[in-house]
């Protein structure tokens, strides 16, 4: 195993995520964030990484099959961060974001049910052994997730929580 760890300027494990990512209003769900993509990075992947993917996940949304909010696949295997709001001002050249549980590709903020307790937001990045994974922008993020399960060799999480 690697020293293979995913950090953030943005916030650290645990902390409540800041408005700046909290959904947007014009989303509809009941929230007024800046819907910006949080500054992450990573060091040390494991050897044999071609590329990597990174997918946000809420596991206590109210749907039973959790909420997938920003999925990115085939970042190049030499980038190492992804700059704040990455997803609305530019990814590295080959990344591709997917469709997320809006659903749309990009980025979209937590934005949990009134009252509904904290929920966990699950920055999971995958060093993937392959440089790019066969599926397309259009695939559900459990399609995506599935093939990922093949080609991930290690993965690196951060854990942020948000309530209202």
């Amino acid at each position: 195993m690697s020293d293979f760890k995913l950090t953030s300027n943005s916030f650290n494990e645990g902390d409540t995520l800041a408005m700046d990512h909290i959904l947007a209003e014009e989303y509809g769900f009941g929230c007024a964030g800046g819907n910006q993509s949080p500054h992450l990075a990573w060091t040390d992947p494991p050897e044999g990484t071609e590329s990597f993917a990174l997918t946000m996940y809420d596991p206590d949304a109210p749907t039973g099959s959790g909420f997938w909010h920003w999925v990115v696949i085939n970042i190049p295997k030499d980038v190492r961060e992804l700059a704040l709001d990455a997803s609305k001002n530019g990814l590295p050249a080959g990344a591709l974001e997917t469709r997320n549980d809006f659903p749309a590709p990009g980025y979209g903020g937590p934005c949990p049910p009134e009252g509904h307790g904290p929920h966990r937001y699950i920055f999971t990045l995958h060093a993937v052994g392959t440089a790019e994974l066969p599926v397309t922008p259009d695939l559900s993020a459990a399609i995506i997730g599935f093939n990922l399960y093949f080609a991930t060799i290690e993965k690196a999480v951060l854990t942020g929580k948000f309530e209202k």
